[in-house]
Order: C-alpha cells, then structure tokens, then sequence
C-alpha cells in the first residue's frame, strides 16, 4: 500500500467519492449529467491533489487546489439539497 492511501484525509475523500456515486445516481436526469458529472470530478481532483500534496516538498500549492475543489463540492450539493434532489441527511453527511 503507498503510503498515501494510508492518510485519514485520503480516506475520507475516497469515501466521500464513493457515497457521492451513491447519491448522483438516484438524481433526475437533468442533474445527474451536470451537477453530478461535475461533482465526481471534483471529488477526482481533489483527491489526485492530495496525492500530489503528500509527494511533493512543497505542498502548498495542492493543498490549496484541493480546498478550492472541496469548496466547488460543497456549492454543488447544497444545490442540489436546494433543488430537492439530496435530502437534508444525506446534505449534511456529505458536508464534511
């Protein structure tokens, strides 16, 4: 095992990514392909930038760009909690 799939905050963003398969694939059409696609992708990055943070000397610059997808993430399934597409549980568990 590589020492990064060991960290808690890889871990938990795998397992944000996966319960956010869970989730998009019960949304309407009209948002499983947008807001959903978006979402995974996101999630993607943000875990392809905490690899690269654990890598890398300086760890900054991944770091920021992870946050900034957690932040794109979160935007995301508070609107679909505003559109009724999550519900308020789910919302509040994929709000890390």
């Amino acid at each position: 095992m590589s020492k990064e799939l060991g960290l808690p905050v890889y871990k938990s963003s795998y397992d944000l990514f996966l319960y956010s398969f869970q989730l998009i694939r019960n949304l309407n059409k009209d948002y499983k392909y947008t807001a959903g696609e978006k979402i995974k992708n996101e999630i993607m990055d943000m875990i392809m930038n905490i690899i690269n943070a654990n890598k890398n000397r300086d760890k900054k610059e991944n770091i920021e760009k992870a946050q900034e997808s957690i932040d794109r993430v979160r935007i995301l399934f508070r609107l679909l909690k505003d559109l009724n597409q999550i519900s308020l549980k789910n919302f509040a568990k994929v709000n890390f």
